[in-house]
C-alpha cells in the first residue's frame, strides 16, 4: 500500500495544510479517507480529478467532509465525457443528507446520490477494491469512525477523530503504520472523548504493538514538536508527523 498525506490540519486549514485528507494506494485502486476543507485542490497534485474509486468519510465535521460538495460540482456538472458514474462513499448515517444540506441547493434532494453511491459506515468487516477493513466506532462528539485497512500482508490503520478509547487500540493492534491524530496538548487541554494529545496517541500505539506511529489532525493553534516529543516519551517505536504531500510506502 502507498499512503499520500493530501491534508492533514485539525479544525480548518493552516497556511501549509488543506484539513484532513488521505489518498491509500494498492493494485491501482485509490481510496480517499476523509476529504476535509480545502483537500480537493490538493487532491489534484497526486490524483485524477476522476480516479478516485472509492472514499471513506471518516465522521461529518467540516473539516474532514466538506469538500465533498465542491467535488459534488466537479462530478454533476462535468461536460467532457458526461456526467460521472455514482462512486461509493462510505461514511456515516446521514451522510448524503449531511451533504445535500449543506451545499443547500442541489437540483433535488438525490442529486447527490446520482454521483455518489452511499454507503452507511457501521462498526464491521467489509472489502473495499483489493483492501479489507475492519471499522470501529470510535469517541467524539458526533458518530464517529476509526479505520483498519489490510492488504498484502500489511496493515494501515486511521484513527479519525477520537478520544481515548480501548477500540482505537484494538484498531491499530501490530499495525505497520498508525496514522493517528494528536490534536489537544498534554497539559492544557483536557476534554474527555473529543481528541487525543500527543501522549496519548503515543500511549496507544505502544499498547497496540503498532510498528510506526505518524500524527495528525494537529491544528494551528497547536505545536506539533511538543505532540511530537510527548510522543516519544511514552512510544519506543518510530515517530513522526505528517506533512502534505509526504508518502509512505507499507
Amino acid at each position: 500500500m502507498k499512503l499520500t498525506v493530501v491534508g492533514c490540519s485539525g479544525s480548518f486549514p493552516s497556511a501549509e495544510s488543506a484539513c484532513s485528507s488521505y489518498l491509500v494506494e494498492a493494485d491501482g485502486f485509490r481510496l480517499l479517507l476523509d476529504m476535509g476543507n480545502g483537500a480537493l485542490g490538493e487532491l489534484q497534485r497526486h490524483c485524477g480529478l476522476y480516479d478516485l474509486d472509492a472514499i471513506f468519510l471518516s465522521h461529518l465535521h467540516a473539516d474532514h467532509c466538506i469538500d465533498m460538495c465542491a467535488y459534488f460540482v466537479a462530478r454533476y456538472y462535468r461536460h467532457d465525457g458526461g456526467r460521472c458514474a455514482p462512486l461509493p462513499v462510505y461514511g456515516p448515517e446521514g451522510t448524503e443528507h449531511r451533504l445535500t444540506t449543506a451545499y443547500a441547493d442541489t437540483p433535488s434532494a438525490s442529486s447527490m446520490s446520482e454521483v455518489f453511491d452511499f454507503h452507511t459506515v457501521k462498526p464491521s468487516t467489509f472489502e473495499v477494491g483489493p483492501f479489507l477493513v475492519h471499522t470501529e466506532r470510535v469517541a467524539h462528539p458526533v458518530e464517529a469512525y476509526g479505520i483498519r485497512i489490510e492488504h498484502g500482508g500489511k496493515t494501515l490503520t486511521y484513527s479519525g477523530d477520537t478520544g481515548a478509547t480501548p477500540l482505537l487500540d484494538d484498531l491499530a493492534r501490530d499495525a505497520d503504520l498508525f496514522l493517528c491524530e494528536a490534536a489537544f496538548t498534554h497539559g492544557k487541554e483536557s476534554i474527555p472523548d473529543l481528541h487525543l494529545n500527543g501522549r496519548e496517541a503515543g500511549e496507544s500505539a505502544a499498547r497496540a504493538g503498532a510498528r510506526r506511529l505518524i500524527l495528525t489532525h494537529i491544528p494551528p493553534w497547536t505545536d506539533p514538536q511538543v505532540n511530537l516529543t510527548d510522543a516519544r516519551a511514552v512510544y519506543d517505536g518510530p515517530v513522526g508527523l505528517a506533512a502534505p504531500g509526504a508518502t509512505y510506502e507499507i
